[in-house]
């Protein structure tokens, strides 16, 4: 955790914040720490009637509210190794089995990392599917959006972290990536860290082959990753000049929730750049908050854009207050899950200015 952001975006407890109080943290412990960036340590409320503690491991500090769940559900993400050898953890894949939770992240991380990095990778095969989404992504939404005010911006839902580090070199502001996804929030601190990726790409079935690429990029002294709940984000209202959510609407419990917090975060004028493929899932996502894509008698026969749209732009009852859609298109993004096999979804992109509908 670097402390320049720290000291900027005064994040706020989480616990407290479920109660509805605005109670700041301060740096309680420092056990480790390289140059102003804390490697292990922890958080401490300064509310005496809570008292929590949230730590800070590997450079990421954990900044949720159930932390004895989120610790027992991801404890082997959190003290995971990265040192094995690539054969060994071939044979490990291969022991653990295709259904294994190991596999299951190898996957995830194939699949991510391709897409935020094998651009920078000399060995990637000329195809029709390119990587970059996030990039393309981001260069159109910011031009939809125009300029924002100069403050931090916040990419929620960072992955692996490519957006988060190209926002820095087109954004002047500190930029913080909040994901509740430890192996990919673990893989983007480190290539802020070390300015190298290292992912395992997917060749079919549970075969794997280690990739590593050099991943330097411009202004990454402006970027940190945090493990933050992207329903209940510990910051105070107003905190940020843009927001940046790709494919994350249809991955949380409440989208309408979401986008509320959303809203709540941005300062006046500010802007966010929101993109979805709408691909609902009741994993994901209860099918009663899904946004459209669930009934073919309303008036959109269950499409998402429209019903997205007119959340924004004022028309619905339930509008969101404080956002008003300024631009959206559709663009392509290629999913890569083995080298035989890319799913190719069409993504809706919207950029919405801070602001009441209509003005």
């Amino acid at each position: 955790m670097r402390r320049r952001h720290f000291d900027a975006l005064r994040p706020l407890c989480p616990v407290c914040r479920t109660q509805g109080l605005q109670t700041p943290l301060c740096i309680g412990a420092v056990a480790r720490e390289r140059g102003a960036v804390i490697l292990e340590g922890a958080l401490h409320c300064t509310r005496a009637e809570c008292q929590g503690e949230f730590p800070i491991v590997d450079g990421i500090p954990i900044l949720v509210a159930g932390l004895r769940a989120f610790i027992t559900d991801n404890i082997v993400y959190l003290t995971a190794r990265d040192d094995l050898s690539a054969h060994v953890e071939g044979m490990l894949g291969d022991g653990s089995g295709p259904g294994s939770a190991f596999n299951t992240t190898r996957q995830f991380l194939s699949s991510y990392a391709w897409d935020h990095y094998a651009d920078l990778d000399p060995q990637e095969p000329v195809s029709e599917v390119r990587p970059g989404a996030v990039i393309r992504t981001l260069d159109q939404g910011l031009a939809l959006l125009g300029g924002v005010p100069e403050g931090p911006a916040i990419e929620i839902g960072c992955s692996v972290g490519r957006t988060s580090l190209e926002l820095a070199s087109r954004h002047r502001g500190l930029v913080l990536g909040v994901d509740l996804n430890v192996a990919m929030i673990r893989l983007a601190a480190r290539v802020l860290a070390e300015g190298e990726v290292r992912y395992p790409r997917r060749q079919v079935g549970i075969v794997y082959e280690r990739r590593t690429l050099q991943a330097r990029f411009a202004d990454s002294d402006r970027v940190d990753f945090w493990i933050a709940d992207a329903l209940a984000l510990p910051f105070a209202d107003d905190t940020f000049a843009l927001a940046v959510a790709l494919n994350v609407l249809d991955c949380v419990p409440a989208p309408y929730a979401f986008l509320g917090e959303i809203a709540r975060l941005l300062a006046a004028g500010g802007g966010a750049i929101v993109a979805t493929p709408f691909d609902w899932s009741p994993g994901s996502t209860p099918v009663e908050a899904w946004i459209g894509g669930h009934s073919q008698r309303g008036p959109n026969r269950g499409a998402s854009e429209p019903f997205l749209r007119s959340l924004l732009d004022g028309t619905h009852a339930q509008a969101i207050p404080g956002l008003r859609l300024v631009g959206d298109q559709d663009l392509p993004w290629h999913v890569r899950l083995h080298a035989r096999s890319t799913m190719l979804y069409r993504n809706y992109l919207a950029a919405i200015r801070a602001g009441k509908s209509g003005a």
